[in-house]
């Protein structure tokens, strides 16, 4: 029985994929263009290698079809030349005059493929095939990387039976089937993404990777590399090319987190790939079309931020077409022994360790004599540092009668003073580290700084 898969046996629709056909035969090109649009988002057919490299200043291609023998400069030496610039996609190369050395050239010029004229259409039908599977598993691993490198430790969903909670999680329902752009807000710990990947899980592009970024985590200078991706020698120490963000997270979901701390220049290029739909790599003359959802998280009020212009007004009523609020811990203090069960039976096999009961008492204490500043994430470090003690202590919670001397000290202060207060007592306590500072509090070093900065401190 043949390996080659027959006509039908292939999938009719290969969704985002664009083709590029370079062959100085009317007749192929015509065949290809004819046999190809019907299963591929776009096709695009040239005569010759300077119409193709005319054609790739303006657009991307996942794959070129390339015909060895053309006139002015062979296939082989124009493969060599866009892998030297640091084209990554696909290259199948076709010939009707071959011999092992060609084909060993091409393979050493960066084919992804070779081809011998005259071939059937499920011939390259199938090796189109193959590169799609390639780019899908270079896409794959590439977010796994990411998710192995940036998650360990997150939360592995949504729990909690709250009222506020059930809000939450039946906002997040209703919305995840439809493609509109979503804005989680919350405080810091709240689990914002554990909501962008619960949106993503239940919507429509489930299959497709999310990929999520921290935008306070990349310095202002890198950002628009991180998620457009740059050409070789767009910037110093910028050796190749590169593909971003918004590239590996084709076909799903990315989740931009503390989206408030975008300088005001990529808010702009933000907003224009919310409109249109197309970004350009650092560098680059050549526009790519992108087909991503987009999730934005604050722990900001981005309506302040925009009154205080730090955040373009366009923008943000272009990101908040839904808006999905996740609660502080102190709302639903009722979903902790729940919390506490989950982090126990996730954790403790995690680390190795025999899971632990909560005393009633401590139960108590973590209900109703503390606020939680840190929200959840700090509820589950909590868990996993008594965990390793191999014993639950409540010895870092006010007790009662301290918890009312702190409420009469900050009786009728607005929530701006007390948020002052808490952040320098904190600071203090940590003898003017804001590394450390920013880690207790649950919040960005660059959202301390500026914090402080607006204080004078």
């Amino acid at each position: 029985m043949t390996s080659e898969l027959r006509v039908a046996d292939l999938p009719l629709d290969w969704a985002q994929y664009s083709i590029l056909v370079v062959d100085d035969e009317p007749g192929m090109r015509s065949f290809l263009a004819r046999s190809l649009l019907a299963r591929c988002n776009q096709v695009e057919t040239v005569g010759s290698v300077e119409a193709a490299e005319n054609l790739l200043l303006r657009q991307r291609f996942d794959l070129i079809i390339l015909d060895i023998t053309l006139p002015g400069k062979s296939g082989i030496t124009w493969l060599s030349e866009l892998r030297d610039k640091g084209f990554s996609g696909d290259v199948i190369l076709i010939t009707a005059f071959a011999d092992l050395e060609t084909a060993i050239n091409a393979l050493r010029a960066g084919a992804s493929d070779f081809l011998l004229k005259p071939f059937r259409l499920p011939q390259m039908l199938n090796a189109i095939q193959r590169c799609c599977e390639r780019a899908r598993l270079v896409r794959e691993n590439f977010v796994l990387r990411r998710e192995v490198d940036e998650l360990s430790g997150t939360i592995d969903g949504l729990v909690g039976n709250s009222a506020v909670m059930r809000e939450a999680c039946a906002m997040i329902k209703r919305i995840a089937p439809t493609p509109s752009t979503v804005l989680i807000s919350g405080e810091s710990g709240t689990g914002k993404e554990v909501a962008a990947r619960a949106l993503h899980r239940m919507s429509q592009r489930a299959n497709g990777p999310f990929v999520p970024l921290n935008c306070s985590a990349i310095s202002a200078e890198l950002i628009e590399s991180e998620l457009f991706g740059h050409v070789k020698g767009a910037y110093t120490g910028a050796q190749g090319a590169r593909d971003g963000l918004f590239y590996y997270a084709s076909g799903g979901t990315i989740f931009l987190d503390e989206v408030a701390e975008l300088p005001m220049a990529m808010q702009a290029k933000l907003l224009r790939v919310l409109e249109e739909r197309r970004i350009r790599p650092v560098g680059s003359e050549q526009e790519i079309s992108v087909d991503v959802r987009i999730v934005a998280a604050t722990n900001r009020s981005l309506e302040a931020e925009v009154a205080t212009d730090r955040f373009r007004r366009d923008l943000y009523y272009r990101l908040q077409v839904i808006e999905v609020r996740m609660p502080p811990l102190r709302e639903h203090t009722g979903d902790i022994p729940a919390l506490i069960a989950h982090f126990i039976q996730s954790l403790a096999p995690q680390l190795g360790i025999a899971q632990l009961r909560v005393p009633d008492a401590a139960m108590h204490a973590l209900m109703a004599d503390y606020d939680w500043p840190g929200n959840i994430r700090e509820l589950r470090n909590w868990v996993e540092r008594s965990l390793i003690l191999g014993e639950f202590c409540s010895d870092f919670l006010p007790v009662p009668s301290q918890r009312a001397s702190l409420n009469l000290a900050t009786a009728g202060l607005s929530l701006d003073e007390l948020e002052k207060q808490h952040i320098l007592a904190t600071l203090d306590a940590c003898r003017g580290n804001k590394s450390l500072a920013a880690q207790q509090l649950g919040v960005s070093r660059k959202t301390l700084d500026r914090r402080c900065a607006d204080w004078g401190r």
